[in-house]
């Protein structure tokens, strides 16, 4: 175990330079936080210390639970498997509608009880039978330093790693950082800049940059989800434009999932949304020509199964994050029509279920 790690709290942070001004400036995210002595970025991890950049939550969680897969949302990679998932604090946009916003938005260090090495972690996700773990709760990129020891770890002994994540990185540490990477959950927030700026304090086109780079850069399986807020970004022509592009940018073998926003945060004044939206919705994205097209936070057994793109059959029925039938070949294939179904597959013996199963690494010492 590092002193670092050990400290308990502080840990040396990558990707910034010093400006002439003597400000220090983060180049991990695109709101280039420039920071005096002392200071910390917008994503409140990130902090000027005796003139170098440290992390202020290396080898400290929010919380650790084995989740569904399905529940990251992640529908073709190893589907029915089970997920170490864990976050730390903080984040670097600034959603008003954020749905983990005790954690993301927390600037409280001391709800961070759990602590783990990567070792640690690697450790426990071989020990529940975890086929990977997940960088989720709060956005990954913000602890990236911590998160790619962890992928190596994992890696070492067989455990795939996923990022659930904005997509909010610059191109160099987005290139070390997905280096690392198995899979990721893009949130595509919404289609227009305005959405991003007003919304999110931030820019779409960082994020479409990422998923471009995914796609024609990396082997990095991942799919995209869009929240829907009722009268923000859920216009039938602001649906069809982002399903254009990424047939267009992306092709339309990249799964897309819409799910429904409930009130929470800043935004407890708009309703939640309708079912009858995301089923729209999900009816332009399939005139569009993608092929995985899901609902989310509904009950919608339709929106949640996976067809064949060849013969239409149903080759995973899912009841939200149940597994109810599964049709696929080891190596990926429709058992009717044996047409390939994009995504990383195994040999399906049971699904993990539904069930979310809060764990701690105490007996985990690696």
């Amino acid at each position: 175990m590092s002193d670092e790690f050990s400290s308990g709290n502080k840990y040396p942070g990558r990707w910034w330079h010093m400006l002439e001004d003597g400000r220090m400036q983060c180049d991990l995210c695109p709101r280039d936080c420039r920071l005096h002595e002392g200071q910390r970025g917008a994503c409140f991890v990130r902090m000027r210390e005796n003139d170098q950049m440290v992390l202020t939550t290396y080898g400290r969680s929010s919380g650790f639970c084995i989740d569904p897969v399905e529940k990251k949302p992640l529908n073709h990679f190893f589907p029915g498997s089970s997920i170490l998932s864990f976050g730390t604090a903080g984040c670097n946009l600034a959603c008003k509608f954020c749905q983990n916003w005790d954690i993301s938005k927390s600037k409280d260090m001391d709800r961070l009880a759990d602590e783990a090495s990567p070792e640690a972690i690697a450790e426990a996700a071989e020990g529940y039978g975890c086929k990977s773990v997940a960088f989720t709760y709060n956005d990954p990129v913000i602890f990236a330093e911590y998160a790619m020891d962890i992928a190596d770890a994992c890696r070492e002994r067989g455990i795939q790693t996923v990022a659930v994540t904005a997509g909010y990185i610059h191109d160099a540490p987005r290139r070390e950082f997905y280096a690392k990477m198995d899979a990721a959950n893009v949130d595509l927030k919404a289609f227009t800049d305005e959405f991003y700026f007003k919304l999110c304090a931030a820019r779409l086109k960082p994020v479409l940059d990422t998923l471009v780079y995914l796609k024609h850069e990396t082997q990095v399986w991942f799919e995209i989800t869009t929240l829907l807020i009722p009268g923000k970004n859920d216009s039938p022509e602001e649906v069809d434009a982002e399903c254009k592009w990424i047939a267009k940018e992306l092709g339309t073998e990249v799964p897309l999932h819409f799910t429904a926003f409930h009130p929470d945060y800043k935004m407890t004044d708009i309703p939640p949304t309708p079912a009858a939206t995301l089923t729209r919705s999900r009816e332009i994205a399939m005139r569009n020509g993608l092929q995985y097209v899901y609902t989310g936070n509904v009950h919608d057994t339709e929106g949640g199964t996976t067809f064949c793109p060849h013969c239409g059959n149903a080759v995973i029925v899912r009841d939200w994050y149940r597994i109810l039938n599964y049709r696929v070949t080891d190596d990926g294939r429709c058992r009717e029509c044996g047409g390939a179904v994009a995504g990383r597959f195994e040999h399906f013996k049971k699904a993990f279920g539904a069930r979310r199963v809060p764990v701690r690494l105490a007996q985990f010492h690696a």
